[in-house]
């Protein structure tokens, strides 16, 4: 991104802040120099990090606030009690124009409620939803949702669909990306009512996606599919159970290793490949999750996660203020809800949902 433009960070969010927010910062200024970055927290913490740097200083403002949003403050306390937090004025900056997308480490339900109230919704679309990455063995798999609703209706997945879609083209560089419903199995008749209702949407409608109908589990891994649509329910049990298998696998490797001399002798042939394996699968590569559906741009990082994997955060929020994503989700929305309407004027209102007439 060559023109100049400005982030907001939640300098306060996150399980290391603001140690590991300003050194993923310095780390993103490298990447784009352009950038600016206005750093909502606590002064006396932030600056002597900022006096350290005098090349990451030159590109941040410092806006101090004193309440912090904590890893356990429920999302309906922070609304109530946290208009003064980091979190909060970190997303309103975005809302009043100072800034054009905002990431945070911090609470993630925290982040989504606020976020919600004071950006409001993309017009035709209920609900937001997480989205990332999923590391794959042809390459990436947009998934979505990861945990902002656990249950969803028809119109919710087919409005994930396209947003996971456009998401897809934006960050995956795909001209006409694939998208798949995760279901309980491939046939047709598999699946829950809903599922089945926005299947018949997705294949009448006329968008640029290949839409493949319903996908398994073991599809999300494999590649089949671009973009693996659920609800946020069964989308974070997904995610997390991935996340914990590449745990388990890694220290069980290690546990080899050491196991005995003739293991520590042939790592050293081996390792040139396990490292490879490792980059293809480190999960600061695929740190920051978009809030898709939002009237801006909010992104969130790992807590836990160091200065590189900020800086990854950091770098999805760019990709998607430079390919004016909301635009085009808003664009394909309107397209899907113009075919119904046609539909519904040209069919009985039982035929267009898939209910059988009595």
């Amino acid at each position: 991104m060559s023109a100049a433009f400005t982030l907001s960070l939640d300098a306060m969010g996150g399980d290391y802040a603001p140690e590991i927010v300003l050194k993923g910062a310095a780390l993103a200024r490298e990447r784009y120099p352009t950038a600016h970055f206005l750093l909502f927290g606590d002064t006396a913490k932030i600056k002597p990090l900022l006096d350290a740097d005098p090349a990451l200083a030159a590109c941040c403002t410092i806006h101090h606030t004193d309440q912090v949003i904590t890893g356990d403050t429920k999302p309906s306390q922070a609304i109530r009690q946290g208009r003064q937090s980091s979190m909060w004025k970190a997303i309103e900056a975005v809302k009043n124009g100072e800034a054009a997308g905002v990431v945070s480490a911090g609470n993630t339900g925290a982040l989504m409620a606020m976020s919600k109230i004071i950006m409001r919704m993309l017009p035709g679309i209920d609900r937001p939803a997480i989205c990332s990455l999923f590391p794959t063995r042809h390459g990436e798999t947009v998934m979505l949702d990861l945990g902002a609703n656990s249950q969803c209706d028809a119109r919710n997945l087919v409005e994930f669909a396209v947003m996971g879609e456009c998401f897809a083209r934006a960050i995956l560089g795909l001209e006409r990306p694939s998208v798949g419903l995760l279901n309980i199995g491939s046939e047709d008749v598999k699946g829950t009512e809903e599922l089945r209702k926005a299947s018949q949407i997705l294949r009448s409608s006329h968008l640029g996606m290949e839409f493949k109908g319903f996908i398994e589990g073991d599809d999300i891994p494999m590649g089949t599919v671009d973009v693996a649509v659920t609800d946020g329910f069964t989308g974070n049990v997904a995610l997390k159970t991935a996340e914990g298998t590449a745990k388990l696998f890694s220290e069980l490797l290690k546990s080899a290793i050491r196991s005995s001399w003739l293991a520590k002798f042939g790592m050293i042939f081996a390792k040139p490949v396990f490292s490879q394996v490792m980059a293809r699968t480190d999960a600061r590569r695929y740190n920051g999750a978009l809030f898709v559906g939002l009237n801006g741009v909010v992104v969130k990082s790992h807590g836990g996660t160091d200065a590189v994997g900020f800086a990854n955060a950091i770098g999805v929020a760019v990709d998607m203020i430079a390919r004016d994503l909301n635009r085009k989700i808003g664009e394909e929305l309107a397209s899907i809800a113009a075919e119904q309407s046609e539909q519904e004027q040209s069919e009985p209102v039982e035929a267009v949902a898939g209910i059988a007439p009595q």
